[in-house]
């Protein structure tokens, strides 16, 4: 495996959605070689301590072998656990920030903003993880504006989209991701799109132990690009790398990455267990 963390900057229900015509797909298909896999992992507020923190960063990190598939690997950690993070993890996986304020300075009580991460070597943050949008009230105006002070510092922003489960019973997943899509990235041009990555996550499967089909997932993302198609155009669109989140798992994780337009994963509960993190960064290819 290639551990130079410095590129991951360049791998990078229909209703409302753009149509998706066979020779998109195709096309999609195609690119899939040009767009390296991206495992992430999103620790969120875990583990209770410092020692646990390295300990579980030191493990992760043995686990990515001249033998693990040409991946990049990523943990979004506590802002607390990061510079630490950063020094067992001996340079195999890059450490980001599990968000950012997209303020640079001021009166923001407990707020972490972008310039303090890039000044201690974070490349990586999220934005719009369901859980800042549903317990925080992060709107999609707020969460556009972490995206643009991100890649406005260099840094990179992985984009977090996806439906409800009274959504998706609806049949509105593509019409969700569109205006979550549309709304995240106003403002942010085709070239910087290779400062972006986005992730997937139907609410209905984070942490409850559901996990979209292949074929569900597939098609979702399949949607996803077909929008950034529309945003932009169809290089940028194959260009953009689209990881699925929502209880990912060692036993999940081959099928998911074997779907042409599903690029990685962004892994929450797993993601604390080394033996089980470790399994999927070294997933199989069906």
């Amino acid at each position: 495996m290639k551990f130079a963390v410095a590129s991951l900057l360049s791998g990078s229900a229909v209703a409302f959605s753009p149509s998706i015509t066979s020779t998109q797909h195709i096309r999609s298909v195609t690119r899939l070689e040009a767009r390296k896999p991206f495992i992430s992992g999103n620790w969120k507020l875990n583990p209770s301590t410092k020692e646990e923190a390295l300990t579980l960063g030191k493990e992760i990190a043995a686990s990515i072998t001249a033998d693990t598939p040409d991946v990049d690997v990523a943990l979004f950690v506590p802002y607390v656990f990061i510079e630490s993070a950063m020094g067992v993890v001996d340079g195999k996986l890059s450490i980001g920030a599990e968000g950012a304020c997209p303020e640079l300075k001021g009166a923001y009580t407990g707020a972490i903003s972008t310039t303090m991460l890039k000044s201690i070597g974070v490349q990586w943050a999220l934005a719009g993880h369901s859980e800042r949008r549903v317990i925080y009230g992060e709107t999609d105006d707020y969460i556009n504006a972490q995206c643009l002070k991100l890649v406005e510092e260099g840094m990179s922003v992985m984009l977090c989209i996806g439906e409800s489960l009274a959504e998706f019973e609806q049949d509105l997943a593509g019409a969700v991701c569109a205006v979550q899509l549309k709304k995240g990235l106003k403002g942010i041009s085709a070239e910087d799109m290779s400062k972006v990555a986005i992730a997937y996550e139907p609410v209905w499967a984070i942490g409850t132990g559901k996990v979209a089909t292949p074929e569900i997932a597939q098609k979702v993302h399949a949607q996803c690009r077909a929008i950034l198609a529309d945003m932009y155009d169809q290089e940028t669109a194959d260009n953009t790398r689209i990881l699925y989140g929502g209880s990912v798992t060692p036993e999940s994780v081959d099928e998911l990455m074997s779907q042409p337009d599903i690029d990685g994963a962004l892994v929450g509960g797993a993601s604390l267990d080394s033996a089980k993190f470790g399994r999927i960064i070294n997933f199989k290819s069906l």
